[in-house]
């Protein structure tokens, strides 16, 4: 038996990066041989085992045979005579198709080594096409990877896959797994481009592809297309390290301007309301945690009546904050705050600027919660009030909270 460190460990290794997790497969092993020496199997479709010491993952050599449609229609044989080169060739990109010996020597026998040195993202054979998910894992990869360009050879695999109806055989939780994790890497636009490119993306999420080509008025979006600024306010995400729930919320922010009538265009009146629903199928669709899919609704609805807000009365800004639930969500009116700051920011020319609205609404925010709302209903109970009474007495002590504010604001 033979142990070699695989996959991205070895990548990471040779570009210089910190390395994460450390996979290996055993050659010439059988279940028996690594329950024998102390592993502990874990996993279903195949036989995997965690070091008893380590708890790394160590997979016995293995080949995989397509029987049926989609990434679950496979077949796997791991036994003691599958060798490390069949077991790599197995694999997606070459980059990820590298092992290292126990005496550090590097096995490549796909090129990997060249191809990260060339900065190429490049399928490892023809069984590419037999598992959908390595195409959102390529496009997640050059999300992470941004200066990585995609073979040619396998952008036209990618493309035949989708014509031939492989994407449409995933299914929502493995969907989300790959894009929740495409999003968080440093140019998540990049996996969109990727997978716009070659066609998945209409067919993942055709209120996304229905952006490209889109125009907007010029002088509030200089870079026109509105799949573009799309691109750019994920960038701006990434850029301030938002969290996944921003960065889904700012994929969504915009899906109503893709049914914006053509009469209008290049204005989009009432996409904020239009990209409700739309932004609610999505979620419903991809199966995303439920933090995420209420901010991506929020943030469609309330993102221009936020952009707006510097000139809102008192009255404007206390009926925007209730919306919102900000009292007792503020984690996430902040959160909402952050996805409107990346959506102004993502424009072409406009990367620096200012954002008032932010910092002002969340004064706004401090003010109502600087209120005693305690002292308020005790003084309308000892005032005779009653029920529905004391609730209004609170709601105008903030909204005077609020008065106060902009007065003193205006000094």
């Amino acid at each position: 038996m033979q142990m070699y460190l695989v996959g991205g460990a070895v990548r990471d290794a040779l570009l210089g990066l910190p390395v994460q997790d450390r996979d290996w497969v055993a050659v010439g092993a059988d279940p028996q041989a690594l329950l024998d020496a102390g592993y502990l199997p874990v996993g279903k479709d195949f036989p995997v085992f965690l070091h008893p010491q380590t708890h790394e993952e160590v997979a016995l050599a293995r080949t995989e045979r397509k029987v049926g449609a989609g990434y679950r229609g496979f077949t796997v044989h791991a036994a003691p005579d599958v060798t490390l080169e069949e077991d790599l060739a197995r694999r997606d990109l070459t980059i990820n198709a590298m092992a290292q010996a126990g005496d550090g020597s590097l096995v490549d026998p796909y090129g990997g080594q060249r191809d990260l040195q060339a900065k190429v993202l490049r399928h490892v054979s023809d069984a590419f096409v037999e598992d959908p998910v390595r195409i959102l894992r390529l496009a997640r990869f050059a999300a992470r990877f941004s200066d990585f360009t995609v073979a040619p050879e396998t952008v036209r695999l990618m493309r035949q896959m989708v014509e031939d109806g492989e994407v449409d055989a995933l299914v929502p939780e493995r969907v989300w797994q790959e894009m929740s994790r495409g999003l968080m890497e440093a140019r998540p636009s990049r996996m969109i481009e990727v997978l716009r490119d070659c066609g998945a993306l209409a067919r993942l999420a055709p209120a996304l592809d229905r952006l490209f080509g889109v125009p907007q008025p010029p002088a509030h979006h200089p870079e026109v297309d509105t799949g573009v600024h799309l691109l750019l306010v994920l960038d701006q995400c990434a850029k301030v390290q938002a969290p996944l729930t921003v960065r889904f919320a700012a994929l969504c922010h915009d899906l109503g301007k893709g049914e914006t009538p053509e009469a209008d265009l290049p204005r989009h009146p009432g996409h904020d309301q239009r990209g409700v629903p739309l932004a609610e199928a999505l979620s419903l669709h991809w199966k995303v945690p439920t933090d995420c899919r209420e901010l991506a609704v929020l943030v469609a609805r309330e993102h221009i009546h936020v952009h707006s807000s510097l000139t809102f009365t008192p009255d404007a800004q206390m009926r925007l904050l209730e919306r919102c639930d900000a009292l007792r969500r503020p984690e996430r009116f902040e959160q909402m705050l952050l996805a409107c700051e990346c959506d102004v920011r993502g424009r072409t020319g406009m990367e620096q600027r200012d954002y008032p609205q932010r910092p002002k609404l969340m004064e706004a925010l401090a003010a109502l919660q600087a209120v005693d709302t305690a002292a308020v209903s005790a003084q309308a109970i000892a005032a005779g009030r009653r029920g529905p009474d004391i609730g209004q007495a609170i709601h105008l002590a903030r909204l005077n909270a609020l008065r106060t504010l902009a007065t003193a604001q205006s000094m």
